[in-house]
């Protein structure tokens, strides 16, 4: 993966945003041979980008969606694995929320909670240093969180996301299923046990 691309990815805060700029301003049908391929599934926009290493192709697999917390600070909440990386269902892909909040809870083990009032999901995660000036915080990927969170986003029509005690936002998750089964076509991964 070209690291500056999934960096200016995060830093506009939206895939599709990333997509329009990327291509300065001009709508593509079909991408050059250097450029990801990007998909649009309700709020939700993937991004397929392949390195030809010689050898072989590696591909990095991101789903995005972007959100307004409660003050009105833009987020995204975002999915990336990697076909070199171990792939579902021995691990799921990284979870990673970036939000332009300085107030919500940093370091180590932070509690969460994901989900809605009929499905609740608890995890730990750490916040990063800032992406582009934007704070980010990863989800630690223990492998039944991941799923049970995987399986979360696919339940709820909105995501709630709590740290701590402090409520961060109600992401919509329109678009989450197919957006996910596109991930697993485009990195090689079955995805049945998260989006039959």
């Amino acid at each position: 993966m070209r690291p500056f691309r999934f960096s200016v990815l995060i830093g506009l805060g939206s895939l599709a945003v990333w997509a329009a700029f990327g291509s300065a301003g001009v709508a593509q049908t079909q991408p050059a041979a250097d450029l990801p391929a990007t998909s649009t599934f309700g709020r939700w926009t993937t991004i397929v980008d392949t390195l030809d290493t010689g050898q072989d192709a590696r591909k990095t697999c991101a789903a995005s969606t972007a959100f307004f917390d409660a003050s009105g600070n833009s987020g995204t909440l975002t999915l990336s694995i990697s076909n070199g990386d171990a792939l579902p269902p021995d691990a799921y892909p990284a979870i990673m929320i970036s939000v332009d909040n300085r107030d919500l809870p940093t370091g180590k083990k932070i509690a969460a909670t994901f989900g809605d009032p009929g499905v609740k999901v608890s995890a730990t995660i750490d916040s990063n240093d800032a992406v582009n000036g934007r704070p980010t915080w990863m989800v630690d990927n223990q492998l039944k969180t991941s799923l049970a969170l995987l399986r979360a986003m696919r339940q709820v029509t909105s995501l709630d996301v709590v740290f701590g005690k402090q409520a961060v936002a109600s992401i919509p998750m329109e678009g989450f299923t197919k957006a996910y089964r596109n991930l697993g076509q485009s990195c090689g991964f079955p995805t049945k046990d998260v989006a039959p």
